[in-house]
């Protein structure tokens, strides 16, 4: 496994991020998706993030991406919500007129964390750690 560093840290911090359309309207092909990938590959190194996978259906993408410690991933999800949504509606004009009042993305987001090991087993190895070491929980 290759770790990440900075000047005081190591790190390796992936993302899975869903955005879905406004009431799942179907207006994501591939073309449009690429597209919606540039942009991302755009606006991301501002952001001290990096695109690792990426999958779309008809109404929602799958983003699989790595993050630094001081990226801000809030700010950075809209930002990018904001950008993909004006310029995708500007150069696919079918798709706006298939839209909702002209929104785009759904105003929510899922974002899990992706990673190495189970929660029971990170859990079961702080409570390891120490001098209160109980092996029998």
């Amino acid at each position: 496994m290759n770790l990440d560093t900075n000047k005081h840290s190591v790190f390796l911090l992936y993302y899975h991020l869903i955005l879905v359309v406004k009431f799942r309207r179907k207006v994501i092909d591939n073309e449009s998706s690429d597209r919606l990938r540039e942009i991302f590959e755009y606006i991301s190194p501002n952001y001290n993030i990096e695109l690792q996978e990426w999958n779309h259906d008809k109404d929602h993408l799958h983003i699989l991406f790595k993050a630094h410690p001081k990226s801000e991933l809030s700010k950075f999800i809209n930002a990018y919500k904001s950008a993909s949504s004006r310029l995708i509606k500007k150069e696919y004009p079918e798709i706006r007129q298939k839209l909702w009042k002209e929104y785009f993305w759904s105003r929510s987001f899922c974002l899990l964390t992706t990673g190495g090991a189970p929660i029971e087993v990170i859990k079961r190895y702080i409570e390891s750690q120490g001098e209160n070491y109980d092996p029998n929980k």
